[in-house]
């Protein structure tokens, strides 16, 4: 799985973990990701989209 939402392209980014003597190590921030049927191009289909987009209505269930 690429860590990508498909709706708005939010991918990980890259950056610093800080230790108590504020030692600096490379860590990655991977958007937080949720598998979901959706309406892509008027056809519902399954993916990952990201929590953001689920909550400001940019994925738009399929209707049942």
């Amino acid at each position: 799985m690429a860590f990508k939402c498909t709706l708005c392209g939010k991918g990980p980014k890259s950056g610093f973990s800080y230790s108590h003597s504020n030692r600096a190590t490379k860590r990655v921030f991977r958007p937080n990701l949720q598998k979901m049927s959706l309406l892509l191009e008027g056809r519902p289909q399954s993916a990952y989209v990201c929590s953001a987009c689920i909550r400001s209505g940019r994925a738009q269930r399929p209707p049942r």
